[in-house]
């Protein structure tokens, strides 16, 4: 299902080579997602034993970013999110495609599909809804943010020596 698209030629180019896209919800940090260009949007899988994204199945719309071939940001676009429900006919036609280029799966993708429906996880559409950045629209700083805390960080030690190592 199709709908009416607010897109340009760049966004539609990017879309195309997309394998990550950098999305952010509500005036959050953005987040590295898998996604799927389908249909003239991109599709994103989320949930219990998928990628985490907090907010993104319930949002109505977020901020994806783009990378280009020399790996920089190329466009930031404003998107319309929107859920595809399981068991629905939008569902049994999108989700075997993007659980078809799911990378690292465990079984077939029918297995996969159904895992994600019974699981609950989120299969959610981001189509383009205004103007993009690009170019000079773009910021010339870096955007890097200082790592969120996280109990997995800790100080590092030095190695321990038993005995003095000389140097020659």
């Amino acid at each position: 299902m199709t709908d009416e698209r607010d897109s340009s030629p760049l966004v539609d180019e990017a879309m195309k080579k997309a394998s990550v896209a950098w999305v952010a919800v509500a005036g959050g940090p953005s987040l590295a997602l898998w996604c799927v260009p389908l249909e003239g949007a991109l599709f994103v899988v989320s949930g219990p034993g998928e990628q985490a994204a907090p907010g993104l199945a319930e949002a109505a719309e977020a901020q994806v970013t783009l990378r280009g071939d020399h790996g920089g940001r190329i466009v930031t676009w404003p998107a319309r999110v929107t859920r595809v429900s399981p068991g629905t006919e939008e569902w049994e036609t999108l989700a075997p495609l993007v659980g078809a280029k799911r990378l690292n799966s465990r079984g077939a993708t029918v297995d996969l599909v159904a895992r994600w429906a019974a699981e609950g996880c989120a299969l959610v559409r981001l189509a383009a809804a205004g103007e993009p950045e690009h170019g000079s629209g773009l910021p010339a700083g870096s955007l890097a943010e200082r790592p969120r805390p996280s109990p997995a960080v800790r100080a590092t030690r030095r190695p321990f020596r038993l005995h003095r190592v000389r140097r020659r």
